[in-house]
């Protein structure tokens, strides 16, 4: 009874924020308009705080400084093996090979491992990010893009709060900063800040996801191919993880993360670069059906968890 009723409270806050989200669009509640506000909101102010307590709380060594950099080369694994795929397969895409590499870890990834994991800090799903999040703003944007305009792609890397959120809180973590400011009893305002600040951002994704997740217009035929590329490079992904974890890094990886992690829908801004509309739309269209796969996964894996 105990097991069921932890389930629920891990599951059913996700589903309701969906379905109000799904409902504000459908009274219109909230407009296109709003939703959009709240989405700046969200990458401008209260994910950055997320991310800089989570990054500054992590705790680094030579071995989890090496985690980046494996978790970045599997993104370039899985990337490659989407291009691999979408041309043996004959998909006529150029945006289909980058839904198989990235990770929505921002705008829901963060979210989800606080109802999943409570009690542990977001910290364990923060290194893995990091080299996850160093990929998109680099390698991934600037392919994704094709622009060669670099002083273009160097400014807008610049101006994100949300790398900067990062890489200030691995600065006051690595550095011992952290600690150091709260031996002098002033960290603890540093907490209450960025807690004050992140509170509402799991509520706020999840309503706009619910918002922009419109089940009858989904065309699951055309779009079950990419969903199952996606699952397919996932599967491999996890297990060069998790095989890594287990026989050189000695477990410094949290692996209810990293499973998290690989069930998370690839980066939402991949249809903004499409050349066409009606590719604007089947890409769309597959991140509606890989969002809605990664909640089913994600109440699958509180089952476990909560059993377990």
């Amino acid at each position: 009874m105990n097991s069921l009723i932890s389930i629920i409270e891990t599951a059913l806050p996700v589903f309701l924020a969906l379905f109000l989200g799904m409902l504000c669009r459908k009274k219109g509640f909230i407009n296109r308009d709003g939703i959009d506000t709240l989405k700046k909101v969200v990458v401008n102010i209260t994910l950055p705080a997320v991310l800089l307590n989570a990054f500054a709380t992590a705790q680094y060594s030579l071995s989890t400084l090496i985690l980046p950099v494996i978790v970045f080369a599997l993104c370039c694994l899985a990337l490659a093996l989407g291009f691999l795929v979408t041309r043996v397969c004959g998909i006529q895409s150029r945006l289909a090979p980058f839904l198989a590499t990235g990770f929505e870890a921002g705008m829901l990834g963060y979210a989800l491992f606080a109802l999943l994991f409570p009690q542990e800090s977001a910290s364990k799903f923060a290194i893995i990010d990091l080299g996850q999040t160093l990929f998109v703003f680099t390698l991934f944007k600037i392919l994704i893009s094709g622009k060669t305009d670099w002083k273009a792609i160097g400014r807008d890397m610049v101006t994100t709060p949300i790398l900067w959120a990062v890489l200030f809180g691995v600065l006051l973590g690595a550095t011992g900063l952290y600690s150091r400011l709260h031996r002098l009893n002033l960290g603890g305002i540093l907490d209450a800040s960025t807690s004050f600040l992140s509170a509402p951002t799991g509520m706020i994704i999840l309503l706009t996801v619910g918002y922009d997740l419109v089940l009858g217009e989904l065309n699951w035929k055309k779009i079950g191919g990419l969903i199952l590329m996606r699952l397919g490079i996932m599967a491999v992904f996890l297990f060069c993880l998790v095989a890594l974890n287990r026989f050189v890094l000695n477990n410094i990886i949290f692996e209810g993360a990293a499973l998290l992690f690989v069930i998370l829908p690839p980066p939402y801004v991949i249809p903004v670069f499409a050349d066409e509309p009606a590719e604007r739309t089947q890409i769309a269209s597959a991140l509606s059906a890989m969002t809605l796969l990664t909640m089913l996964l994600f109440a699958l894996c509180s089952v476990f968890v909560n059993l377990g």
